[in-house]
């Protein structure tokens, strides 16, 4: 039985080194993979949007979040993986260790940006740093 391992990612540079790494190990890494994209409601919830706007910009969020996915999963492919992409819709904090959790992962792969030194990463930390404390499974950090 291959190792199940979740790989969120987005359209980050973070995100594209990390899949170059992987990549570059490819032989250390099962051939099945699964790609995690959270298009992330809470920046959606802008006040100036009217109510009848909504559904539409949620729409193209999503749009554009399958976007990424498919760019991101095609470099897998072309590297021989197969992969599972899946576009999730929520905080991409708690959906990222949900999916990881109640999924039974084995190993989570995520890309950790370099700090900003915003005031928001000294306070809340990173998603990466986030998942690193509240998911069952190791994680690994590139």
């Amino acid at each position: 039985m291959e190792t199940k391992i979740l790989i969120p990612v987005d359209g980050s540079k973070t995100a594209g080194r990390t899949l170059e790494k992987i990549i570059t190990l490819r032989k250390r890494f099962p051939q099945q993979l699964t790609l995690l994209h959270v298009v992330d409601v809470d920046k959606l919830a802008y006040r100036m949007i009217p109510d009848f706007q909504i559904d539409m910009v949620r729409e193209n969020a999503g749009k554009a979040g399958q976007l990424v996915l498919d760019e991101r999963a095609k470099a897998l492919e072309e590297a021989g993986f197969k992969v599972d992409a899946r576009l999730e819709f929520g905080s991409p904090r708690q959906t990222i260790c949900r999916v990881a959790n109640e999924e039974a992962f084995q190993l989570m792969v995520i890309g950790r940006r370099e700090s900003t030194g915003e005031i928001r990463d000294v306070l809340f930390g990173s998603i990466a740093n986030y998942v690193l404390h509240n998911v069952a499974c190791p994680v690994l950090l590139f």
